[in-house]
Order: structure tokens, then sequence, then C-alpha cells
């Protein structure tokens, strides 16, 4: 015969932030993305007109979504470029769903704008 016998300990704990540390770790944040973001995979979904880009944008919006979508003007054209993935194995999976509806959509990594 086994006997067992156990004992719990409760308590609590108060944690005292500065405020500031919060802000901190938001701007660290904010940096972060700003900093990782130029070498992030994006895929490219539309390049042309302005009204057929803004449409694009919208179909994409309603049909596929998942990710996030923008609109870029480089001159001459608008293109519709569609998530910030780090990895290019993460746009890949991406470009499987984003082709069943834009068939000529492709994955590229944004070049680096010159200070």
């Amino acid at each position: 015969m086994f006997t067992s016998l156990s004992f719990a300990q409760n308590g609590s704990l108060t944690l005292n932030e500065d405020p500031e540390l919060s802000q901190v770790i938001e701007l660290k944040k904010a940096i972060n993305k700003e900093e990782s973001d130029s070498n992030n995979y994006k895929i490219q979904i539309y390049s042309g007109s302005l009204s057929n880009a803004e449409s694009t944008k919208s179909k994409f919006n309603s049909s596929v979504g998942k990710w996030s979508s923008q609109l870029v003007y480089e001159t001459p054209n608008y293109k519709v470029w569609v998530g910030s993935f780090r990895s290019r194995l993460e746009a890949d999976r991406a470009l499987i769903d984003i082709h069943k509806k834009f068939p000529s959509a492709f994955i590229f990594k944004p070049k680096k704008e010159k200070e």
C-alpha cells in the first residue's frame, strides 16, 4: 500500500513596473519592425493603373484577406503588395493560397531605400 502526502503553497506576487519601461518596450518593438520589414519577403499581386490597383486590392481583401495588403506607387505603376513574410518558406506557403485567385502573383524582397 502506498501513501502520498503533498503540500501546496498559496501566494500572491506584486510587480512594480516603471511606466516608462512599457514605453521603451513599445519603442523597441516599433524599431525592430522597421528594421526587419525591409528584409521581409512580400508578394506582388498587381502592377498597373491606379483604378485597377485599387480594385485588385479590394478584391484581395474580400476574397483572400489573410494578410495585409498595401498600395504602393513606383513610377510609372501602382502596385499591390501583400504580407510581410520573415522567411521565403512562409512566403511560398502564402503564395500557394494567393495563386488560386491571383495567378500572376510572385514573391520578392523590396529594395532598401538609400539614406
